[in-house]
């Protein structure tokens, strides 16, 4: 018996031990597990975001863009409705308390995280009944603002880092704080973030005036934002807006009468909502405007923005444009539209020369309709404007203007092909000058021969054009693409005295926080002599002819105020473009009219009544300003010497057929009329009897050695008289008229 019992009491304290061992080891493992879960946990939290700073709750301001004059707004840029508040006071008090009853109930009791709150939820799950969340208002604003990024992640590695962030948030700042955060940054549907902004558009209000229906809607609305958008779905809307009355009401917040109050609001009529935003965040002359945003967003662009900082970092971007001189470009435009077909359209840009400020920019007739810009995409073949780069590289290259050039037609080219003047004209040997002025192709053709297509792309592209082109003598025609921006530059460059300024259209831009991120007085470009001022002197002088001289191809359609200009008319092949590229010393304006699907026009449509309309409208009231008076540049090329001893014969011939057409006219006259008529040539006369002319009459000219020889009458030839003793006395004739030569010389008709 005894061994027995001995036995018992053995296996008794056997299973004792081993339940001690097995409890000690479960703890082991136990404590082992709860560290690996913290080391976890720990790894997890490793990495957190700050949140030192409440710039990270206050994402996607939009930016602002202006005009010149600082005021004139042009557009917004924004991902997203925002317009944060600074303090709870400019919040009404239904929001602030639906918003707590509605998403977080002892959101004043907790320190981030609502332990009991995910209990309930987890029971109320677990039950079949209605889906609850736990997220407090501080992890919903940690999940939405530093972890926007994770927002999506469903995994317990992403909850866990959103506690701790809402605990150390709650330690940071206050439950006042906090909560503002969250109104500034939540989704309200329809592109909103934040209470204001969903205030604004819902129903224009402040979010400081919403009534208790309209605040209980907008505190609904996060829940879905897309699903319970009131323009969308404003059954859902309401009916959530309800439950979010009755929520308030058990919180005690508000009466029932104000609920029931509420409740019977319609909330179709309660809805007053804003107009859409403009297309693409513009608001005013989105040639231009969109050309700013393009420069802002593109690649290695030297403003130090992207995409992303446009539409989302608050910035205050300010530009060149002149609102004034736009709408006189705008209207300028019109009226050029309603003088043409309905599928021809203009564009226009105009430049300061001393700044390189883009002032006015119209790139086509409806951005709408059509949102490629002709001012500043893709470039339209020049014409003749292009010429004025082939005779800036003459004069640099000493070639006076006053040089002969063949303007014959036509020309054969080395393919075979004929090269006419338009309209098939024969300008004969004339001065490059006045080849200027009438446009002579084939005068252009020969002097681009003799200065080289490479010296002339070299010229076009330091004046300021930013396109490359074919080095063969033909692009003296513009043949090749250039922009209406580019040709307004280079010009530009003429009317600063050689000095090229590179166009301006952003002048400053300011961050968010007032710093100053890029300023074109300091950060731009810094202007650049191209060209000495004599040069840049000769070239106005001659391209003034195309204004001034009776036979230029824009003669008498300078500004109205009398202001002197100098410029280029340009025509494309197939007549599918019309240019004419002018500036005077304070404007440079290219202008240009056409299909922009290269359809040929009218043959006779030119673009000066469009230049000229513009030119008017914006130096209407202007003191006129004087083109500086500069050297000659030195003309030491032998081309000079070789054409005129090429063309002296055949010079002198052309100038005598024209002094012999003007002499014509005075047969028949008498000599002070002919004297009258001839003022100012080299004339001279002899005389001889006519019986059929009466005395001091002109009977015949010629021309000899470039002088006027007339051939007056004297009258019958008289019979011989016979002798007498006393012959009477005849009185001495009047003296013949003065034929004297003057000092000036022929006019040239330049």
């Amino acid at each position: 018996m005894k061994i027995r019992r001995k036995q018992r009491e053995t296996r008794t304290h056997a299973a004792k031990w081993l339940l001690l061992v097995a409890a000690a080891a479960f703890c082991f493992v136990a404590y082992q597990g709860v560290q690996g879960v913290l080391h976890v946990i720990d790894d997890w939290t490793s990495d957190l975001p700050s949140l030192s700073s409440t710039d990270a709750f206050n994402y996607a301001q939009e930016s602002t863009m202006y005009a010149g004059d600082q005021s004139t707004l042009l557009a917004e840029f924004q991902l997203e409705k925002r317009d944060p508040l600074a303090s709870a006071d400019q919040v009404s008090p239904y929001v602030l308390k639906g918003t707590v009853d509605t998403e977080d109930v002892r959101f004043y009791e907790h320190t981030g995280v609502d332990l009991p709150g995910i209990a309930r939820a987890v029971l109320v799950n677990l039950g079949g009944g209605a889906l609850e969340g736990a997220s407090t208002i501080t992890q919903q604003l940690v999940r939405n603002t530093v972890l926007s990024e994770e927002a999506n992640n469903i995994s317990f590695e992403r909850k866990i880092r959103e506690a701790q962030l809402a605990v150390d948030m709650e330690k940071m700042y206050s439950k006042d704080e906090i909560l503002l955060m969250y109104l500034n940054t939540i989704n309200y549907g329809d592109g909103c973030y934040g209470i204001e902004a969903a205030a604004q558009n819902y129903f224009q209000v402040s979010a400081l005036d919403l009534t208790l229906s309209q605040a209980a809607a907008l505190v609904g609305i996060p829940q879905s934002p897309t699903y319970l958008n009131p323009k969308e779905n404003p059954e859902a809307c309401q009916e959530r807006r309800n439950v979010v009355l009755d929520r308030m009401l058990t919180a005690g917040d508000i009466t029932q009468e104000e609920h029931d109050a509420a409740q019977a609001v319609p909330l179709e009529e309660d809805l007053k909502l804003a107009p859409n935003a403009p297309a693409q965040g513009i608001y005013a002359y989105p040639y231009f405007t969109s050309y700013v945003r393009d420069l802002l967003t593109a690649e290695d662009n030297p403003y130090g923005l992207s995409y992303a900082d446009l539409f989302e970092g608050g910035y205050t971007i300010y530009t060149s444009l002149d609102p004034a001189l736009q709408e006189k470009a705008e209207a300028a435009c019109e009226a050029q539209n309603d003088r043409m077909a309905d599928e021809l359209e203009s564009s226009l840009v105009a430049i300061e020369p001393s700044t390189g400020y883009v002032k006015a920019l119209v790139g086509g007739k409806d951005y709408f309709t059509d949102q490629f810009n002709i001012a500043t995409q893709g470039g339209r073949p020049t014409g003749s404007s292009f010429k004025a780069f082939t005779l800036a590289t003459a004069i640099e290259q000493g070639i006076n203007p006053n040089t002969l050039i063949d303007c014959t037609n036509p020309l054969k080219l080395s393919n075979g092909d004929d090269l006419w003047n338009f309209g098939r004209i024969n300008y004969g040997i004339r001065s490059i000058q006045r080849a200027t002025a009438v446009s002579s192709n084939t005068g252009y053709f020969r002097l681009m021969e003799k200065v080289t297509p490479a010296a002339t792309i070299d010229m076009a592209h330091r004046l300021g054009v930013t396109a490359d082109f074919n080095p063969y003598p033909i692009i003296t025609l513009g043949t090749d693409n250039t922009t209406p921006l580019d040709m307004a530059s280079a010009y530009a460059t003429f009317a600063s005295g050689g000095v090229r300024h590179d166009p301006v259209a952003i002048t400053k831009i300011i961050g968010k926080d007032g710093t100053v991120v890029y300023d074109a007085a300091t950060d731009g470009n810094e202007p650049t002599r191209v060209i000495s001022e004599e040069v840049a002197g000769a070239v106005t002088k001659t391209l003034r002819t195309v204004f001034e001289s009776s036979e230029g191809t824009a003669y008498g359609q300078g500004p109205s105020n009398g202001q002197p200009v100098a410029g280029k008319t340009g025509t494309g092949q197939q007549f599918t473009d019309h240019w004419l590229v002018g500036y005077a010393p304070q404007l440079s304006c290219a202008a240009w009219i056409g299909d922009r699907n290269y359809e040929s026009t009218d043959e006779d449509l030119k673009a000066n009544d469009l230049w000229q309309d513009f030119m008017s409208r914006a130096l209407e009231g202007t003191e006129v300003v004087p083109f500086p008076e500069t050297k000659d540049p030195e003309y030491k090329n032998a081309f000079n010497t070789e054409q005129k001893e090429k063309y002296a014969k055949e010079t002198q011939e052309e100038k005598d057929k024209e002094l012999a057409a003007k002499a014509a006219a005075a047969v028949g006259l008498s000599l002070s009329d002919a004297a009258s008529l001839l003022n100012g040539y080299d004339v001279s006369y002899t005389e001889e009897y006519s019986s059929s002319v009466a005395a001091g009459t002109v009977i015949n000219q010629s021309v000899q050695n470039g002088k006027i020889v007339l051939v007056v009458s004297k009258g019958p030839k008289p019979v011989d008289p016979t002798p007498t003793p006393d012959p009477t006395p005849t009185p001495d004739p009047e003296p013949p008229p003065n034929l004297d030569p003057s000092p000036d010389p022929p006019p040239d008709g330049t």
